[in-house]
């Protein structure tokens, strides 16, 4: 793939940006959940950064680790995502 619509990279935005607002440190597991958050953070800071450079491969490959992060903190039950199995992998 060497091609990513621009209304198909907005929309992951849009996903990341809720998911990690949702993301929250799980009781007593706030060490190791703030090291997820902060490398998810640093994924959507590397797409914004790709996008405005005008490449969207890498940026949309930087959204989908940031939610991989994302997802396996969720699934660990590191990060408390209240269940939510829309944004998440949790079930």
């Amino acid at each position: 793939m060497d091609h990513i619509e621009p209304q198909k990279l907005s929309k992951y935005f849009g996903i990341a940006e809720l998911a990690l607002k949702k993301a929250k440190p799980a009781e007593g597991r706030e060490e190791q959940a703030d090291v997820i958050l902060d490398m998810a953070q640093r994924y959507y800071d590397d797409a914004k950064h790709f996008d405005k450079k005008g490449d969207k491969v890498n940026a949309f490959a930087a959204l989908n680790y940031l939610h991989g992060w994302l997802d396996a903190g969720a699934r660990l039950g590191i990060l408390d995502v209240g269940h939510d199995n829309v944004l998440f992998t949790v079930d």
